[in-house]
């Protein structure tokens, strides 16, 4: 089973309840979600090796996709999920006030058209920013919505 890593970062603002809370996550490059907005997202992640700790391969994909250090902070484990494409993502969360200058990520090559011999570079996250919750919904690949829902239990108020 392919296994991967990533970091889901937020940060509360001055509104209340889950109105008041946005979450980092990425648009996915290349020409497949080039022109997509709605589930074409994700939470920074990428795959990790046996062996390798999910925590470290987590902010190493977060450094490549963002072109910046993943932000020192207090990292928890929100939980394991399992993809609509049968790969299982680990993620973490952290609340920080990330704000690079800009995205410089990482790229792949893919044949493009498929069958035209052209073989071009594509950034692996062409976009990223900040959103709310109820947006980023709509936004994150459907897997991965259910990462939405693991962050907002772990920031209920206990009673």
């Amino acid at each position: 089973m392919i296994s991967s890593a990533g970091i889901l970062l937020y940060r509360k603002t001055s509104a209340t309840g889950t109105a008041g809370l946005e979450v980092w996550i990425g648009h996915m490059g290349g020409p497949f979600w080039a022109r997509k907005d709605e589930h074409a997202w994700s939470v920074p992640k990428g795959e990790y090796l046996s062996g390798e700790e999910p925590l470290a391969a987590a902010k190493r994909e977060f450094a490549e996709e963002m072109g910046t250090p993943a932000p020192a902070a207090d990292y928890l484990l929100l939980g394991s999920f399992r993809q609509s494409s049968k790969k299982t993502i680990i993620v973490f969360a952290a609340e920080s006030g990330f704000a690079p200058e800009q995205i410089n990520s990482n790229t792949f090559s893919l044949e493009w058209p498929p069958g035209s011999g052209k073989v071009r570079e594509y950034p692996e996250i062409d976009d990223a920013g900040w959103f709310p919750v109820a947006v980023a919904r709509t936004k994150l690949v459907k897997g991965q919505v259910q990462v939405l829902d693991a962050l907002l239990r772990v920031l209920e108020p206990k009673s």
